[in-house]
């Protein structure tokens, strides 16, 4: 069976003597010095201040919106994985969704004044498959509206907006480690706080609410730690990233060759790059996805329907308008293979029973 994802295993050697020196050191959590290696490279990497490295992007999530003070309704994209909207009612928040874009799949701006109420706090748009959100326009709309701005960027290690770390946007960007993230770190996240005090205040969060000085108890925290042995791998990625990046990059970019005239590919922001670490393809209906998705699974190839339900559609969550974009692309999206030699058998495939199914 060809995955969809691949996890990249980073050079056992040099993960070997990271290890050594975690016994060595005997420090295997609460701030230690991998972790906080990896997050001087990673700010240095990625050209941002402030990052502080967690245990997982939801994590990242759930810190933000306590950390900006977020109260009832969230204004977000109902086009992600369902993270994002769990994050928020994980938090006593309500979601309240805005349709996407109908070919950049990110949140619209035109949509999001109309779904503010007196309730709204905040905005949680997400750089969807890596895909840079409309940022200055969605930043207008919650400046004008004295709104806070949370950018999930799971999936968005590297890409770049305007010139600028996309990281940078917004009141605090987070992101994942995922393992079949880009970057990853087996498990853990980021957050990335504009602010100086903010982020002061978050090192403090993360560590259970006590300060690292005198362990004084001083607010509510949480237990958003990054462990050594996660901070190892880590290092050993950023080692390795120029290599991921390519051979994603070549897969995608030969997807986009084979199927540009047959399937609707993801429109790419203008203004951002794009770290090629999805390829979602959209087909012309319900029962072509679905006629396609079973050739490649008969051909031992296994894509996954991201992000597939619409999460406005979720059984938790409040149903006020009906995301009609979002709920027509989740229902014809497939995302495909994305690893070395994949992408030629899959584009195969798909062309065949695309051949078959419409003549």
């Amino acid at each position: 069976m060809i995955p969809v994802s691949k996890v990249w295993y980073p050079n056992k050697d040099k993960l070997l003597k990271y290890i050594d020196s975690i016994y060595e050191s005997g420090w295997l959590t609460n701030n230690g010095p991998l972790v906080q290696e990896l997050e001087k490279r990673l700010e240095a990497h990625l050209g941002v201040k402030n990052l502080l490295c967690v245990s997982n992007g939801s994590t990242a999530l759930e810190m933000a919106y306590k950390l900006l003070d977020l109260k009832d309704e969230i204004i977000t994209t109902p086009f992600t994985f369902v993270a994002t909207t769990d994050s928020i009612v994980w938090s006593n928040l309500i979601p309240v969704y805005a349709d996407v874009h109908p070919q950049y799949w990110t949140l619209n701006p035109k949509n999001i004044e109309s779904s503010i109420t007196e309730k709204t706090t905040g905005i949680v748009p997400v750089h969807v498959f890596g895909n840079a959100c409309p940022v200055d326009e969605i930043m207008e709309v919650a400046q004008k509206n004295n709104l806070k701005v949370v950018f999930d960027a799971s999936h968005a290690f590297g890409v770049n907006y305007k010139g600028k770390s996309i990281l940078g946007y917004g009141d605090i960007s987070t992101i994942s480690f995922n393992a079949v993230k880009l970057f990853h770190s087996v498990e853990g996240g980021a957050i990335v706080i504009k602010d100086d005090a903010l982020y002061k205040k978050a090192r403090t969060m993360r560590q259970y609410g006590d300060t690292p000085l005198d362990g004084t108890l001083c607010e509510l925290g949480t237990n958003g730690k990054m462990n050594e042995f996660e901070a190892a791998v880590g290092l050993c990625m950023l080692d390795e990233m120029e290599e991921v990046a390519n051979e994603r990059k070549e897969s995608y970019l030969y997807y986009a060759e084979q199927l540009k005239d047959d399937v609707q590919m993801l429109r790419i922001n203008e203004d951002g790059d794009f770290n090629y670490s999805y390829c979602p393809i959209v087909f012309e209906s319900v029962k072509e996805m679905e006629f396609v998705q079973k050739a490649l699974l008969d051909n031992g190839i296994k894509p996954r329907r991201y992000f597939a339900p619409s999460l406005d559609t979720l059984a938790y969550v409040e149903k006020r308008k009906t995301m009609t974009v979002s709920q027509d692309i989740t229902s014809k999206v497939l995302a495909l293979p994305l690893h070395s030699g994949a992408e030629i058998v899959t584009s195969k495939v798909i062309l065949e029973s695309l051949h078959h199914y419409r003549n």
